[in-house]
């Protein structure tokens, strides 16, 4: 497993930017598929975005609904993982975690359960 620390979470104003970032330390980070979860107050923890490890492709994958607004990007060279999140709205508000897993198919990486290790979250609030 991986440890993750998130950062760059704040209080901004609709319509602004923010990039969230990731550090992992451990093992084989390269090897890992790297993700993106948020959990609003009173709703359960969804899936926002996720990079791939080498054995993936690197591919990208993101929810539908903030396809072309936030952007997941990796740097194996740093063992980091970034989200860019632009034209910010109220309902992005929500505490954001980066997940991590060595082991995770495809079919499950929309999913909670397929990440072993998790970061403890940074809190995005925009307001409107």
């Amino acid at each position: 497993q991986v440890q993750l620390v998130e950062s760059g979470g704040g209080l901004v104003q609709a319509g602004d930017s923010l990039r969230l970032s990731c550090v992992a330390s451990g093992r084989a980070f390269s090897d890992h598929t790297m993700a993106w979860f948020r959990q609003a107050p009173g709703k359960e923890r969804e899936f926002v975005a996720a990079a791939r490890g080498r054995s993936g492709g690197n591919r990208l994958y993101y929810d539908d609904s903030l396809k072309g607004r936030f952007v997941v990007s990796r740097d194996n060279t740093k063992n980091t993982v970034n989200l860019q999140m632009n034209n910010l709205e109220a309902g992005d508000t929500a505490v954001y975690y980066c997940a991590a897993s060595q082991t995770i198919i495809l079919s499950n990486l929309r999913n909670v359960r397929g990440y072993a290790s998790w970061g403890r979250g940074t809190q995005v609030t925009v307001s409107a």
